[in-house]
């Protein structure tokens, strides 16, 4: 029996009716490497039936607290039901990259069966119309509760089903597993009860539990109905997901980060999303006058270089400089500002105290400060309003294989929540840098279109870098901005324009000087 901590517990206490906890990794693969060319669902059934004794996770569900005294724990689910958990799918014909989105949206949007452990395996196949995939190609969508991992950090799950080779190695032999027994409520009562006496810092859990609820209350009922800072993605979420993809060379945005010295891929990542929200809030009228930011860990690199010293990943806000048409000049502005959050952190770890009454009193200011951050006049209210967040997700190292199949694409749908209604997945893989959205279809009925102006912004800096463009003097020039309008909470989502070059699937549409993506297969 494990507990969970604060922070997983955090997760699971701000699930609601339209926005759960789920994370769901989207992985294809290549079939042609495995024995015979061919992997079947029972193959992958077996495999992951051999491996289930390598991490408790997949046999432990959750047992609540009475009351909610304490956090919850982990137990052995002694009903356990692996076809429950692993299922096999296929998208009808012709089964292009659009379906495949909206199906896997589908699925993540499910809540997860609480009573049962936190996870979900389907197997898709039916991807022959899916351009540069080879055919016979099939998806995996692993569905897991951001409370049972560490998502900017390793994926258990991930790395316990696949191999570094391409020899499928025999299915291990079932190991022999017995159930402990489950606590009863009364032990988890009187466990709380002890833990609330023996940690004074526990008593600050019903607070962080009602955060989320003052959060909506200061959000709904203090806020101007005209914020300058809100865009639409700043609104209420619906239970409808979306999700696309684009994917760009590694190599390329190297050279894009030449423009300007010292950046590296995490800052290009930032510029290039930055340049796309800007064109796509433009394209539909509603580029405020007020600069915009993003929520951002301080590395999105091609390797995990986190900065990471007090067990969870530190994140700022970044100015995305969206306004302005200069792309060097954002790209500049940006590499600055995480430059600076790098240090900043650094400086903090190295004069950081850990005795009990600092943690409670800096516990206690950071919900302070967030629940200020949403009223008007305290100084703060500015703090609230990013138009997004990007966050790294790392793939595995190196090639990997399940049941001899080559993965040949890893990305991921990840939780947004009222309030943060578009939130981007970056992972680097095989050379390739895969960035992907999920919002809401209320948010964003056009997906495609928003990747295609990130593919754009993209582009527009890859051709400065091959031209050895050297930085404008002076001010850059800034976008026409959007016409007034209500808030984001109150108004309808604009009908979607038919972008010129919208994305049919994994590989970059084609239209401008060079093509983002690598080679077929």
């Amino acid at each position: 029996m494990r507990q969970l901590s604060g922070e997983d517990a955090s997760f699971l206490y701000s699930d609601s009716p339209h926005a759960n906890g789920n994370i769901t990794f989207i992985q294809v693969y290549d079939q042609r490497s495995a024995p015979g060319g061919k992997v079947r669902f029972k193959s992958i059934l077996a495999h992951i039936e051999g491996r289930l004794h390598r991490s408790p996770l997949f046999r432990s569900k959750l047992a609540r607290v009475p009351l909610e005294l304490d956090f919850p724990y982990w137990i052995d689910d002694d009903q356990f039901d692996l076809e429950y958990h692993v299922r096999h799918i296929a998208l009808p014909a012709p089964g292009d990259w659009r379906q495949f989105c909206i199906q896997a949206s589908r699925i993540h949007a499910r809540a997860l069966d609480l009573q049962r452990p936190l996870w979900e395996i389907y197997v898709i196949e039916g991807l022959d119309s899916i351009t540069d995939l080879p055919r016979g190609s099939f998806a995996v969508l692993t569905k897991i509760h951001h409370a049972a991992i560490d998502v900017e950090r390793r994926q258990e799950i991930i790395e316990v089903l696949h191999d570094h080779e391409a020899l499928a190695p025999r299915p291990e032999p079932v190991v022999p597993w017995f159930p402990a027994h489950a606590p009863s409520p009364t032990v988890l009562m009187c466990r709380g009860a002890l833990n609330a006496l023996t940690s004074p810092t526990r008593w600050l859990a019903p607070l962080q539990r009602m955060a989320p609820s003052a959060l909506t209350f200061a959000g709904d009922v203090l806020r101007p109905e005209n914020h300058p800072e809100a865009v639409r993605f700043n609104a209420v979420v619906t239970p409808h997901r979306v999700f696309d993809t684009r994917r760009f060379a590694l190599e390329e945005c190297r050279r894009i980060a030449t423009l300007v010295p010292g950046s590296d891929v995490n800052d290009v990542v930032l510029a290039a999303c930055a340049g796309g929200l800007a064109r796509y809030l433009d394209r539909h009228g509603e580029l405020p006058q007020v600069p915009l930011s993003a929520v951002a860990p301080l590395a999105v690199r091609d390797a995990d270089t986190t900065p990471r010293t007090d067990g969870g990943p530190h994140w700022q806000r970044v100015d995305l400089l969206a306004q302005h048409q200069d792309p060097v000049a954002r790209l500049r502005a940006i590499h600055e500002q995480t430059t600076s959050g790098e240090a900043r952190v650094r400086a903090e770890a190295e004069s950081r105290q850990l005795d009990l009454g600092r943690q409670l009193g800096a516990a206690t200011q950071r919900l302070a400060r967030r629940l200020l951050a949403r009223v008007p006049g305290s100084g703060l209210h500015g703090q609230s309003f990013a138009a997004c967040t990007l966050t790294n997700v790392p793939a595995p190292k190196g090639p990997v294989y399940l049941c001899g199949a080559r993965m040949s694409y890893f990305s991921a749908i990840l939780p947004i929540a009222d309030g943060m209604g578009l939130v981007l997945a970056v992972t680097v893989h095989e050379g390739l840098v895969i960035v992907s959205p999920t919002s809401c279809r209320e948010l964003m009925p056009d997906p495609q279109a928003f990747t295609q102006q990130v593919r754009d912004s993209f582009q527009e800096l890859l051709a400065l870098a091959d031209a050895g463009a050297q930085p404008k003097a002076g001010k850059p020039a800034a976008l026409r901005p959007g016409r007034p309008r209500a808030s984001a909470s109150a108004r309808p989502s604009p009908p979607a324009r038919k972008d010129r070059k919208a994305s049919s699937g994994p590989r970059v549409a084609t239209g401008a000087r060079r093509r983002s993506t690598a080679p077929s297969g």
